[in-house]
């Protein structure tokens, strides 16, 4: 059996982290077994659902690299809001074979029933009254759709991959809508309409909607088909526990994005985040394709830890090839620019300097600042502490022999320092901290000679003067 996985959001928002965990777990199983990841659009929201959010989704998908196959028998991509008319094929056989019929309880009506369940301590609310009336379509009144549950062995529990057996108890269930009164079905049946259209054999999702299951394999039962195999991913919870909420942006693919952490990294995150493969801790695409098993994946809610984000954003930083690295750090370092930034041997070179030293893009892009821009703001902590006034002679002089110096690399910026401490009779650090902070305006920074030569004479030579003006202006004292 091949198998096929779905992802289906709706499009209300940005890519939630535990929807693109969701996607990433679909997409895996699949390319593990050389089936197909399907996508499409639960759009049944008309109000918050929006072409806009469906952009942001298929961006960040793309941005993490989870690629989707054509759904056979559509273009494009396929949203419940262009199948009703199918959706209405399939109440009218339900209706047909007798396993739906129609419902004119009012909402009066509904809520009295709510009331008596609650005061019975039952939790089925519906009372069946309507189940043998044979109301037909010309009845002159508001109905519904409710599939007729059946009396003998009704289908509610199954197997589920992940959490084991499942289900709920038949009683507990009434007969529920499968149709509102302006004609349109409610998510169960569409879900389970398309699902078995699109030949999913298997449906990964969270735990939150596990209590749809039994509902969707009555559907399944009342039309003859074979249900897909379920497996419902435990939640995603702060580290106090509390589930990971929906609705905060900061939480989207897209924020973390933003924030400067590369693709391979929350690719990483997301997949450790429940499942596990023995002890591997780094794991690509790729490797996810050739690995990854519903057995691995725990039935306990899983920590959103920021550390174990961060520590894998500086492997990767650490680690990627350059030309990849170059690509994602391009738009941080045009933004702390303020102008398309040109990524030349030299900065090139600054960014290798930068890879131990950075959590993330944005942190790398902010530590390039210096050599970046022509302009540079001293730190005022630093500048106190090392560009003090007894220190303009020597840096003075540092400024002239660097001017004169024929070449500009590490070996001899490292003479011209080196020389001029020996003159003046200071240990190194105190003549190699002035000029960081003229040429950097931090007190910290790569190795001084790797600095500088990156920085470039003219940028260099720039920067030692403005600090110089800065010292001779200062007042006495």
């Amino acid at each position: 059996m091949e198998i096929v996985t779905r992802y289906a959001p709706s499009p209300t928002g940005a890519l939630h982290i535990g929807g693109a965990r969701t996607a990433l777990f679909c997409w895996a199983l699949a390319r593990r077994h050389g089936g197909r990841f399907l996508l499409r659009f639960e759009d049944t929201d008309r109000e918050r659902s929006t072409r806009e959010s469906e952009t942001a989704v298929l961006e960040a998908l793309a941005w993490l690299g989870i690629d989707h196959d054509p759904v056979p028998g559509f273009e494009g991509i396929p949203r419940q809001s262009e199948r009703a008319p199918r959706y209405a094929e399939v109440i009218e056989r339900l209706l047909a074979d007798g396993h739906a019929y129609r419902c004119t309880a009012t909402p009066a009506e509904l809520e009295q029933m709510r009331e008596r369940a609650r005061a019975e301590g039952r939790k089925r609310v519906y009372d069946g009254r309507h189940r043998d009336a044979g109301i037909g379509p010309d009845c002159g009144l508001p109905y519904t759709v409710r599939l007729r549950i059946p009396d003998d062995d009704p289908v509610t529990r199954w197997s589920d991959e992940i959490a084991g057996p499942s289900g709920e108890a038949a009683e507990d269930l009434d007969d529920f809508v499968l149709a509102r009164t302006d004609g349109s079905a409610i998510y169960h049946l569409a879900v389970v309409v398309d699902d078995h259209d699109m030949g999913v054999t298997h449906v990964l999702r969270g735990r939150e909607h596990m209590t749809s299951t039994p509902r969707q394999l009555l559907i399944y039962q009342a039309l003859g088909w074979e249900p897909p195999r379920f497996g419902h991913v435990p939640l995603l919870v702060e580290p106090g526990g509390k589930k990971l909420s929906k609705r905060k942006g900061d939480v989207s693919v897209q924020a973390y994005r933003d924030r400067g952490f590369t693709p391979e990294a929350m690719v990483n995150y997301l997949a450790r985040l429940g499942w596990s493969h023995g002890d591997l801790e780094i794991l690509t695409l790729d490797d996810l394709a050739r690995l990854f098993d519903l057995d691995g994946v725990g039935r306990s809610p899983a920590q959103v830890h920021e550390d174990k984000l961060i520590w894998l954003s500086q492997h990767y930083l650490r680690t990627l090839p350059a030309q990849r690295l170059h690509v994602h750090v391009q738009p941080f370092l045009d933004a702390e620019a303020g102008r398309p930034v040109e990524i030349d041997a030299r900065l090139a070179r600054g960014l290798e300097l930068l890879r131990e030293r950075s959590e993330t893009l944005a942190d790398m892009a902010a530590q390039a600042r210096f050599w970046i821009c022509d302009e540079i703001e001293l730190d005022p902590k630093a500048e106190r502490k090392h560009l003090r006034p007894a220190i303009e002679g020597p840096l003075a002089e540092l400024r002239d022999a660097l001017a004169a110096l024929d070449a500009w690399d590490e070996a001899s910026l490292e003479a011209a320092l080196v020389a001029c401490a020996e003159r003046h009779e200071l240990k190194l650090g105190k003549l190699a901290q002035p000029l960081r902070v003229a040429a950097t305006g931090r007190g910290a920074s790569p190795g001084i000679y790797e600095t500088l030569e990156v920085l470039g004479r003219e940028r260099t030579l720039a920067r030692l003067d403005a600090a110089l003006e800065r010292l001779r202006a200062a007042p006495a004292g």
